[in-house]
């Protein structure tokens, strides 16, 4: 449904876009990941036939996103991260014009209106003009026009931003209804949501795909585990039901960092009864077993013991470490990777927002009414 194949865009010597290949199949919900710049709009951007890749080819539902824009266009719903919207329409009539530019007729409309006002949350809104709606209803209005057609595929920048807990709960369990039978392709800062509402994720990072598969695979991509383990540390006025003494920490320590396979061990924070660590291992062995008898022959008393694979966060932060390290960097900095200055955040969207003036003076089908860029957004 969404195939993209070695998308590359440049700005000048800055490469936004490195490459970048990867498929959403139908009824897919997948979570698409990176820190600010990575490159994740750009990429949504090219999908929507906002801007054109320099290289690469990229096509939706079949459809070449630079030979065939209108068919594309008709198959998604789409949401940027800035809403476009007509402030002085309501929210009633603003949803009646994108049904109209989408082809629905009215019984659709209709029909239509009911689910998105429902699932956005939007009842008691329809009669206001949107200019005097707050930021977060504006997003909620945003988001209705992307679902009012009920399209096939839905590309979605940072939809839940500035939702309340209660809506992004609902929007996420909607997300996870239609995702059945639909593509879904969902930016977010946000992983739990992406953990709620997705079962495959891409991060990119410095306009690169540095990881593309099920989540469960990403977490285990730093090939370690870790280890949860808590040993009784003092009583109260409770008998010890060990053998011999309370164990010292140092002696547990010890203990546990010579275990075989163990490659660290952290102190973790708990309360005066128990002493509690996290140790890191290699992912094709499991530790349990040694460390439960390694115990078990001390005589110590075991409060907990579990094995974690890495958080979605945790290796999400091993593989984007690096952007983070060059942005508290100051004066330019060097990309080893390809050679070339870096740009930062503002420079990448001023000069997107550079080429989409471009292409709207180029353009001999645009209208004359009305602010040119939110014509743009709401194709």
């Amino acid at each position: 449904m969404i195939y993209a194949n070695g998308l590359t865009k440049r700005y000048g010597s800055f490469r936004a876009l490195d490459d970048v290949s990867f498929e959403v199949r139908k009824g897919e919900v997948v979570g698409f990941l990176g820190p600010n710049g990575a490159g994740k709009s750009t990429t949504m951007r090219i999908l929507t036939c906002f801007i054109s890749p320099t290289g690469g080819t990229a096509k939706v539902r079949g459809h070449d996103v630079f030979d065939n824009t209108l068919a594309v266009r008709a198959s998604l719903g789409y949401l940027p991260q800035r809403a476009p919207l007509y402030l002085e329409m309501t929210v009633y009539e603003y949803l009646e014009f994108a049904a109209k530019i989408r082809n629905l007729d009215k019984s659709k409309f209709r029909q239509r209106a009911r689910t998105v006002v429902e699932i956005c949350g939007l009842a008691q809104s329809l009669s206001k003009e949107i200019r005097h709606l707050s930021h977060g209803y504006r997003q909620r209005v945003g988001l209705a026009q992307a679902l009012v057609h009920d399209p096939p595929i839905l590309i979605l920048d940072e939809p839940t931003s500035d939702l309340d807990p209660n809506e992004r709960t609902e929007f996420l369990n909607y997300l996870k209804q239609i995702g059945r039978d639909r593509t879904v392709l969902l930016s977010t800062h946000n992983l739990k949501e992406v953990e709620a509402a997705c079962a495959r994720a891409i991060i990119v990072s410095r306009g690169r795909v540095v990881a593309d598969g099920a989540l469960d695979e990403i977490r285990a991509k730093s090939g370690r585990v870790r280890y949860i383990v808590a040993v009784q540390e003092s009583t109260g006025d409770s008998p010890y039901r060990g053998r011999g003494n309370l164990p010292r920490q140092s002696e547990v320590e010890h203990a546990l960092n010579n275990l075989a396979g163990v490659k660290k061990l952290s102190e973790l924070p708990t309360d005066e009864r128990a002493h509690a660590y996290e140790l890191s291992g290699e992912d094709g062995q499991d530790l349990r077993p040694e460390i439960f008898r390694l115990i078990a022959d001390k005589g110590w008393v075991l409060l907990e013991l579990r094995r974690d694979t890495q958080t979605l966060e945790d290796v999400f932060r091993q593989l984007t470490i690096g952007d983070e390290r060059r942005n508290r960097q100051l004066g330019p900095v060097k990309d080893e990777r390809r050679g070339g200055p870096v740009a930062d955040d503002d420079d990448e969207e001023e000069e997107e927002e550079e080429e989409d003036e471009d292409e709207e003076e180029s353009s001999d089908d645009s209208d004359d009414d009305g602010d040119e860029d939110d014509k743009k957004g709401k194709r």
